[in-house]
């Protein structure tokens, strides 16, 4: 009975001890995720409906900006107007934006850095069998809208083939929806459009005659204000890590996998899925500096920008070297 009793006593201190350190682990767990999730440094992001978006989506879909202690506030907008309203409102960090909006923001007061290029793209399309070249537009028209980076591309692709903007008629058309639908029915001789706006047009029929890829034209920029910059460096650091780790998730995984959010996110048809064609995305990096002092002297021209802004003063090292 005495035995027993040892026995009996012996298990009920191992059942609490085990208990105990159950409760221990768990507790730790959970103060663990809580802990991690405490520390997660929110940054907002204010992006277009494009391409260049897709990477900070899967980023943040994926968990890669919470696994690297940064919380992606995405906030997509369907116009860079609109963008810009919120962002001078102090409700955007970062922004996706051009180089030609950079030379607008700091031609205004704004203290506006470059932290690193975006893969977006702009093509220039065209419905006429008379048009098989940039240099057969002299004389055309094309739709576009002024005073932005669609004006400035179509102004590098002019120049690469002998043109200038003198040569052609500029049809102005803000809206990208509208400007495919002028094209489609034969209102212009070509237009420059984004994603999904392309694919799209190729789609009725269009041809591309030139993009920001084949002509060598980057102005997608992501930006920050130099006090988000000073306040928030290691979340931006962060940030570009779970951007790589979600580009390095796109080359290891089929297409399929993820094509259904860059179908909600960029607004492609859902008619068109076959048709779609992923960019082969690059790890973060740094905007050239000539394509900074291409895009300045434009806007010079354009009379968009006259203070003595250097490529060099709108470029931030944050993550990148100048």
């Amino acid at each position: 009975m005495l035995m027993l009793s040892m026995m009996v006593v012996v298990i009920a201190v191992l059942t609490v001890g085990c208990g105990s350190k159950n409760n221990t682990n768990t507790a730790t767990t959970e103060g663990n995720a809580a802990e991690a999730s405490k520390e997660a440094v929110t940054l907002s992001l204010g992006l277009l409906p494009s391409i260049d978006a897709i990477p900070f989506v899967i980023a943040h879909e994926q968990g890669f900006d919470k696994k690297h202690g940064v919380n992606l506030d995405i906030q997509t907008f369907k116009s860079a107007k609109d963008r810009d309203v919120a962002f001078q409102a102090g409700k955007l960090e970062g922004i996706s934006a051009d180089l030609v909006a950079i030379s607008i923001y700091n031609e205004a007061g704004l203290d506006v850095k470059i932290t690193s290029t975006t893969f977006g793209e702009f093509d220039l399309l065209t419905g006429y069998d008379a048009v098989q070249d940039v240099k057969d537009l002299k004389g055309k028209t094309v739709i576009l809208s002024k005073n932005t980076s669609t004006q400035y591309t179509v102004a590098m692709m002019l120049k690469q083939a002998g043109l200038t903007e003198d040569d052609i008629t500029v049809t102005e058309v803000p809206q990208i929806p509208t400007r495919l639908e002028l094209l489609k029915n034969n209102k212009a001789d070509a237009a420059i459009l984004p994603e999904p706006f392309v694919t799209m047009g190729k789609a009725s029929g269009l041809r591309v005659l030139s993009s920001t890829h084949t002509a060598g034209v980057n102005p997608f920029v992501l930006a920050f204000p130099q006090t988000a910059i000073d306040a928030k460096a290691d979340a931006i650091r962060n940030m570009y890590a779970a951007y790589d780790e979600a580009v390095a998730y796109m080359k290891s995984h089929d297409q399929s996998e993820y094509i259904d959010l860059v179908i909600k996110e960029v607004g492609y048809p859902e008619t068109l899925k076959d048709e779609i064609k992923v960019p082969d995305y690059v790890p973060a990096n740094q905007v050239d500096v000539k394509e900074v002092e291409a895009a300045f002297a434009w806007a010079r021209e354009k009379g968009l920008l006259s203070k003595n802004i250097s490529a060099e003063d709108v470029i931030s090292d944050v993550q990148f070297k100048k």
